[in-house]
């Protein structure tokens, strides 16, 4: 597993990302401490965007604003 500084990981993000797309797993440490670790994605752990839609369909089914604005629903979020 190899590993880089936060300095380098940030300076270099762009080729430290292609090379985990190439495969590599690394991890990012943080005055010598491992503070994160950067690797591929599970390829079996992702959904189809089709059925994620489709799940996002079927949750707003049967759910209601009750003539309650998304921007009055932002400005309570912020209170």
């Amino acid at each position: 597993m190899n590993t880089v500084g936060t300095y380098e990981a940030k300076t270099h993000l762009a080729e430290i990302l292609g090379r985990v797309a190439a495969g590599e797993r690394i991890t990012i440490l943080k005055h010598g401490v491992p503070v994160a670790i950067l690797q591929p994605p599970d390829p079996s752990k992702s959904t189809p965007t089709r059925e994620v839609i489709a799940q996002l369909r079927q949750f707003r089914a049967g759910r209601r604003l009750d003539g309650v604005t998304v921007r009055e629903m932002m400005e309570e979020g912020r209170r």
